[in-house]
């Protein structure tokens, strides 16, 4: 179960920071800027997804090894 949860908060980190980038730089990655109801809330949607990559690591860290 630990190794999903770190999974799941890598993936959640590199969205974040993809969509963050997309929003500061106009470059087209991420999957934040492909879904049209997030349109206007990216930077809002990235940054939930970089704090929920770290709660998702911490929870990881919280389960120990197993």
């Amino acid at each position: 179960m630990k190794q999903v949860l770190e999974l799941l908060g890598f993936f959640a980190l590199v969205q974040g920071v993809m969509g963050l980038v997309h929003e500061f730089t106009d470059w087209d990655v991420g999957l934040v800027q492909r879904l049209g109801f997030l349109d206007g809330y990216g930077v809002y949607a990235s940054a939930a997804l970089v704090v929920l990559a770290f709660a998702l690591f911490a929870a990881a860290e919280s389960r120990g090894s197993g």
